[in-house]
């Protein structure tokens, strides 16, 4: 092994890059503003360190999600603990972005599952917990909210285990609950910690004593009977399975209060010592390794006007193999065509840094100028393509046109833009009277974040009509487009990558065109670009 490689092991055996997702108001935002309390990067929950400034959220840094409340959009942050270097990725958890969450998921090595109490299992959580499976991307489960009313914790473990059909391994165990809860039992040292204070914005320093010595001046006799009956029934189910974990089937559970702080950071200290590093990625020539000679990494996210003064684009690429160094030359591996990447940094919210070097596991910005597109495989040496990313079928659909005439540059540059961050998909229905593009997306709310980005950030009004679809199926097969017999009211339409698509206004419609022309496909995901391979038309699934 070379000095390099030496190097390129050391440094991606101490990094951890995880995705956090949850249900909506499960308090995934709050969860990630106490790691970064507690990874140093905030002196106060919501105030970065060191900036000139102090702000809400660090997480939600558009003005539209300050304004809603609400996650929209993924956001990179990298904080040091415990002797590593953590990469978090915070994603939206309402359902309506949930493509960008799906994407950034693939950026990841593991996921924390952010679940709370009393509402338990929730649909939006059971949908990316799919996901995770799918990808055998390794889960760690944080249960929230156990100071407050709830269900009970005996309860929560069977509702995962019944609903999402995963093994759950308890790390550690409330005393107490909801009024009651008074601290954590770490289930593998048999230590309570113990609260006595609640304020979330601090570090709190408790007492850990042993279980067996807390007595009923510390913990209500009731709490503490409670908690010690259900620990002698878990038995032996905190011993986690490596294998299972990795493979997506088992899960450690931890409860605790981000609000509160009370077992966030032995939340984590364990996270740190479970959590994978990174480790080889699928590519068009087999598993890459990680200490592989040369440099790897992919696009997996674009973000339009992260600093909205310069209207500038920025290119997240998760590094994966070999050593990455700013100003070097690689290839851009869709193209063919050698680039020299001179502006890179590292983005905290939506502040940045210039980064020197980064290894497999960090997340690096590549200043865009158009050059990026969502999936694109950058390299050193031997040529390759890691896998593509999915795209998904949308659920809605309208038609988007600029009421002034006097701004549609500034439209046609704002959609470009817009576009090119992946929120959402255009079709163009060649047939149409009018030209005006197809916006289709998983959720309404992408469609309010279009229309107030494109007036915030270009000053152009925008007009919708909504269209009467409900799904869209990319569709390939051997003969001509002109062959497929399909209802009157769906509609054949090409995505602006090029990939033919139908647009269906009913599943009845769906299942009579797949009944109907049984020689093609109709698939709810796409993968790859037509741009890396311009004689075909179909579209490969995922």
């Amino acid at each position: 092994m070379t000095s390099t490689n030496a190097v390129v092991t050391r440094e991606t055996n101490r990094r951890r890059t995880f995705a956090i997702i949850s249900h909506p108001d499960s308090g995934k935002t709050t969860l990630t503003e106490k790691l970064l309390l507690f990874g140093g990067q905030i002196e106060v929950a919501g105030a970065v360190r060191g900036r000139k400034t102090q702000r809400g959220a660090t997480s939600d840094w558009m003005e539209i999600e300050r304004q809603r409340g609400i996650s929209v959009s993924s956001t990179v942050l990298s904080f040091e603990y415990g002797g590593c270097l953590l990469n978090l990725l915070d994603t939206p958890g309402h359902h309506d972005f949930s493509e960008d969450t799906f994407r950034t998921l693939v950026a990841a090595d593991s996921a924390i599952m952010v679940i709370d109490l009393a509402k338990g299992v929730e649909s939006q959580t059971k949908k990316l917990f799919r996901v995770c499976a799918l990808r055998k991307i390794p889960i760690l489960t944080f249960v929230n909210k156990v100071d407050r009313p709830g269900k009970q914790p005996l309860e929560i473990l069977a509702e995962i285990e019944a609903e999402l059909g995963v093994k759950c391994s308890p790390q550690n165990w409330p005393l107490g609950y909801g009024a009651d809860f008074r601290g954590i039992v770490d289930l593998n040292t048999g230590i309570a910690h113990l609260f006595e204070e609640r304020r979330g914005d601090r570090r709190l320093q408790g007492t850990s004593i042993p279980l067996d010595e807390v007595d009923e001046t510390l913990v209500s006799a009731e709490a503490l009977a409670q908690a010690r009956e259900e620990i002698e029934l878990l038995g032996e189910s905190n011993q986690l399975d490596r294998e299972e974990f990795l493979a997506a089937t088992a899960t450690p559970v931890f409860f605790g209060s981000a609000l509160t702080n009370h077992g966030v950071e032995a939340f984590l200290r364990s996270f740190i010592q479970i959590a994978p590093a990174p480790g080889p990625r699928e590519a068009d020539v087999g598993l890459v390794p990680v200490d592989r000679e040369d440099f790897g990494g992919f696009v997996f996210k674009i973000q339009a006007n992260l600093d909205p003064k310069h209207r500038d684009c920025i290119a997240f690429v998760r590094v994966c193999a070999g050593r990455f160094a700013r100003d070097m030359e690689v290839m851009h591996a869709r193209t063919g065509k050698k680039i020299r990447l001179r502006r890179v940094h590292r983005v905290f919210g939506s502040e940045r840094e210039t980064v020197d070097e980064a290894f497999p596991g960090d997340i690096v910005g590549l200043v865009n100028p158009g050059e990026f597109r969502l999936g694109d495989t950058l390299c050193t040496g031997d040529p390759l393509h890691y896998a593509p990313l999915p795209a998904f079928a949308p659920e809605k659909f309208a038609a988007i046109r600029c009421t002034s005439s006097t701004r549609r540059k500034q439209f046609a540059k704002g959609m470009e833009q817009l576009l090119g961050e992946g929120a959402i998909q255009t079709f163009n229905d060649p047939n149409a009277a009018t030209k005006e593009p197809i916006l289709a997306a998983v959720g309404e709310l992408q469609f309010d974040v279009v229309r107030y980005r494109l007036q915030s950030e270009y000053d152009v009004e925008t007009a919708l009509t909504w269209l009467p679809f409900v799904t869209a199926r990319w569709v390939s097969g051997p003969g001509p487009l002109e062959d497929l017999r399909l209802p009157y009211a769906s509609r054949l339409v090409f995505a602006n990558t090029g990939h033919p698509a139908v647009l269906f206004s009913s599943d009845w419609d769906l299942k009579y065109a797949q009944e109907t022309n049984k020689a093609y496909r109709f698939d709810a995901t796409r993968a790859g670009d037509l741009s890396t391979n311009t004689n075909s038309t179909a579209a490969r699934p995922l």
